[in-house]
């Protein structure tokens, strides 16, 4: 959930792996003692109770097993790009950028004593290519081929270079055990309550209410993790889960926190910090199937409709920027913004501007102060939301307004997580607000290939990966392959920098705020966080995987 991208020799790998994943430099003494020990809790509003579903080719519930339970072969931080080797203890690029070939890491056990093996890597992604609702990165979109070769190594053939592609594949997806999951028939729809993973915690007990994670005693990285036990209660909404961490009940926060600085950090100075990183945006979705969606000039006006500094400010207290119709976030990836062109388009709010795209479309105000379409309609939509993300709820408040004004009625629909999800997913929705599922990636390729390729989408009722406004425009799909057959980063930025004009003209989605790695973190009794100056992994327990990075390297002080 939302709350909820070299070559290295084996020794080398082993050494970066110590400093890694052992400590980090993250000002909380790292010269201290560290020992095995302490029970830490995280508090993020997750929306609805725990399904107790540890599935992580379920997109609805892969937040609770991706990382902690099951692992990717590489980690690949969102925020700076850097690689460490995991499940993969070493991987090379052919020449032609076609064939990355991964060394599988031995003496890796499951959870269950069984060996992990290269064998394990195989299925895995056969599995996807053979389910494709389960292949969450659209990793079958780009890869040819997954083959084994001798014991320990495993080659990914691809039509075209993939280099940008190693983000998903290597990264972002999961490994499951074959001797497990060769049994499963639907792997997508598989209710997985007795997970057996890679990782360094076990799932102990789950309710509706908390999850509660063990330290794997077996666990690969020797040593590790320094946490005894992590308990991942379940919050409604923003408030409760708000006065948890604030009690100091937990130590770990992932939430949108309005006055942090007098609710949150006032209640303990020394020790409770919170640190906001931009990673993504929080979009408007179109469902570009329906009518009058359909028409770009309305999906233009809607887009000249929304206030979104007013929106950032109102909604968010600022803590969230405004976004920008590029699709790019700024400052994160200012070098990618064609300025001049987001210029020449110069989307804020206007209601005349606005109010003209709809004459234009054939639509005319009636007498309640609503447009209407030539057959008296109303330009009347709804929209989906989260009614526990209290920011986003207050968000569309502000857009609601805002449209208002120009003369479209807004009607929110604000739904419990879980049927928020499905809705988003299958494409039953008129709008939505949100963000893409997937991880963004560390440039705005990822963000936007996940949020606008027809490859990542599904039929409406299917469950697609991305694209959840079902939006198709090939010229744009080609953008996106000719970037993942290039490392020309001149020729990169060019493309993107074209990705820039369709969202301008064609507004297939509306950015409206870029979202952050919500993160609060109590130095009270642990240390070992990420930090603005010590970014070793996105900060947010929502951020997959790199919740397992910061619960490596979090420790109970002596």
């Amino acid at each position: 959930m939302r709350r909820r991208d070299l070559f290295i020799s084996s020794l080398a790998a082993l050494a970066l792996l110590a400093g890694a994943c052992g400590g980090g430099s993250s000002g909380n003494n790292n010269n201290a003692q560290k020992t095995v020990g302490g029970v830490l809790t995280i508090d993020n509003e997750s929306g609805a109770l725990w399904q107790c579903d540890f599935n992580p080719y379920n997109g609805s519930v892969n937040g609770q097993s991706f990382g902690v339970l099951y692992e990717p072969l590489v980690y690949d931080n969102l925020l700076n790009d850097k690689k460490t080797p995991w499940l993969a203890s070493d991987y090379q690029w052919s020449t032609d950028n076609k064939t990355l070939t991964f060394t599988i890491r031995s003496g890796v056990k499951w959870t269950d004593g069984q060996p992990f093996t290269a064998a394990d890597v195989v299925f895995s992604f056969a599995l996807l290519k053979q389910h494709p609702e389960a292949d969450l990165q659209s990793d079958w979109q780009v890869i040819q081929s997954v083959i084994q070769q001798g014991d320990d190594k495993v080659a990914f053939t691809f039509n075209q270079s993939a280099v940008p592609n190693f983000y998903q594949i290597a990264g972002q997806t999961a490994i499951v055990p074959q001797h497990i999951w060769s049994a499963f028939k639907d792997p997508a729809a598989q209710v997985v309550k007795d997970p057996v993973g890679t990782g360094p915690f076990t799932m102990s007990a789950c309710t509706g209410q908390n999850i509660t994670y063990k330290r794997n005693p077996n666990y690969w990285q020797k040593g590790l993790p320094y946490l005894d036990t992590v308990n991942y209660p379940a919050f409604l909404d923003n408030d409760p889960a708000n006065a948890f961490l604030a009690a100091g009940q937990a130590q770990w926060g992932g939430q949108f926190i309005p006055n942090i600085d007098t609710y949150y950090v006032a209640k303990d100075p020394k020790n409770n910090h919170y640190w906001f990183p931009p990673i993504d945006n929080i979009n408007v979705w179109f469902n570009t199937t329906l009518a009058p969606l359909n028409n770009k000039a309305v999906r233009q006006a809607i887009a000249y409709s929304i206030d979104r500094p007013s929106v950032s400010q109102k909604g968010e207290f600022g803590y969230e920027p405004p976004g920008n119709q590029t699709g790019v976030l700024s400052p994160t990836f200012d070098s990618w913004i064609d300025k001049a062109q987001a210029d020449t388009y110069g989307y804020k709010f206007d209601v005349a501007k606005a109010q003209g795209l709809l004459q234009q479309a054939g639509f005319t105000k009636g007498s309640s102060g609503i447009f209407q379409d030539s057959s008296g309609k109303k330009l009347s939509l709804s929209i989906i939301n989260i009614a526990g993300y209290t920011d986003w709820v207050a968000s569309v408040q502000v857009i609601q307004d805002n449209l208002k004004q120009v003369g479209i009625e807004l009607k929110p629909v604000n739904l419990e997580a879980t049927a928020y999800f499905d809705k988003l997913f299958t494409g039953n929705f008129e709008l939505a607000y949100g963000s893409v599922n997937t991880s963004p990636g560390p440039s705005p390729y990822y963000e936007l290939r996940n949020t606008l390729h027809s490859a990542t989408t599904a039929a409406i009722g299917q469950t697609a990966a991305g694209d959840y406004g079902r939006y198709k425009n090939p010229a744009l799909d080609a953008l996106f392959d000719q970037y993942g057959g290039t490392t020309d980063p001149a020729k990169q930025h060019d493309l993107i920098k074209q990705v820039e004009k369709i969202m301008l003209e064609d507004v297939p989605v509306i950015p409206v705020t870029e979202g952050v790695a919500w993160y609060q973190y109590s130095t009270k009794d642990f240390a070992g966080w990420p930090t603005k100056d010590d970014p070793f992994a996105a900060p947010a327990p929502w951020n997959l995987p790199d919740w397992e990075v910061t619960l490596l390297h979090v420790y109970k002080k002596s």
